[in-house]
């Protein structure tokens, strides 16, 4: 697997990251270290948990799973969510991030943590408030980066110039939902990172799992978190879908392999990949070595394209009338 640098940072991440959602919860610590191991023998260093993944549990294995392997890996973490039951154990305030920050310390077993998130706009916390805590977790050494998750492309945008006005270390990264089945983002949100040079990591790059190929037209979606996106899917994604078969067919992979290398394909995007066991990696991992032929490429750029509207659609100024300029 290749290397490549984490947006603006010196920082050196494998292009395709492990997501662990998973960990402790459908997997267990056996099952997340065979599913770490599977990803570190492919070349794969970059790891993204949550503090709120399985209670905790998803960082503490991880922790414990990297053990002496620590120094040799990049590990990105979030927190916003409720890490307990009381009024200040969730936000982005002062208060909550300052302890969060030490408990995923602890349970990950580590001295620093190399990319901080946010794992969502706060409504509620100035963001002058947030962003300061983040500029003194960093000048701390307790964070190396830091990054924002499911963000609007505004509040990304006044994030990102409140910190330059304040002279802070700027949001290196963006983690957005991203995936053939999922492409609003390059509607505000994308060109807004992009224009401030953020690595986009994308979770959930398989549309949970509907990219696969594992649902069919007219059947019921089998239960599960992400069931009722096949029946909110449109015929729009069943054409998707049908063209990511038909290139994994010719190419003779995987309809999985064929959505990630189309997100590897994007500009400073890392997809984030998960699995409940290790075989569930193969056809994700195979992705880090294929390349979609230009035409592949403009076809599932075609069949996917988001509907724009209004003002993405707006005739460009051909110019004021009257007489030429010079």
């Amino acid at each position: 697997m290749k290397q490549t640098y984490l947006g603006p940072t010196g920082l050196v991440v494998s292009e395709l990251c492990l997501g662990t959602m998973t960990f402790g919860g459908t997997a267990d610590l056996d099952t997340s270290r065979a599913i770490v191991g599977r990803f570190r023998d492919a070349g794969g260093t970059f790891f993204d948990t949550a503090d709120v993944y399985t209670g905790g549990r998803s960082e503490e294995l991880l922790g414990e799973i990297l053990g002496a392997d620590r120094d040799d890996v990049v590990i990105a973490t979030k927190a916003y969510g409720a890490t307990g039951d009381g009024v200040n154990d969730r936000s982005a305030s002062r208060r909550h991030l300052v302890r969060a920050v030490d408990a995923s310390l602890t349970r990950l077993g580590t001295d620093w943590i190399d990319l901080y998130q946010l794992h969502r706009f706060d409504a509620t916390t100035p963001l002058e408030e947030t962003l300061s805590t983040l500029e003194d977790l960093v000048r701390a050494g307790k964070v190396l980066h830091v990054g924002v998750s499911n963000f609007l492309g505004w509040q990304l945008e006044r994030a990102v110039r409140l910190q330059e006005m304040a002279g802070y270390d700027p949001f290196v990264s963006l983690q957005p939902q991203y995936s053939l089945i999922e492409r609003k983002i390059e509607l505000e949100t994308l060109p807004a990172a992009r224009a401030n040079g953020m690595a986009v990591l994308a979770w959930s790059p398989l549309a949970a799992g509907f990219l696969t190929g594992k649902y069919a037209r007219g059947e019921p979606p089998a239960e599960g978190r992400f069931a009722r996106w096949v029946d909110d899917t449109s015929d729009q994604g069943w054409a998707t879908l049908d063209a990511v078969r038909d290139i994994a067919d010719a190419a003779g992979v995987q309809p999985a392999t064929v959505a990630i290398a189309w997100l590897r394909a994007r500009p400073d995007v890392v997809p984030i990949v998960g699995a409940t066991r290790p075989d569930q990696l193969d056809a994700t991992l195979a992705a880090a070595d294929m390349t979609l032929e230009p035409a592949a490429l403009t076809r599932l750029d075609e069949v996917s394209a988001p509907a724009q509207g209004y003002p993405y659609d707006f005739p460009p100024d051909s110019g004021r009338p009257g007489r030429d300029l010079p």
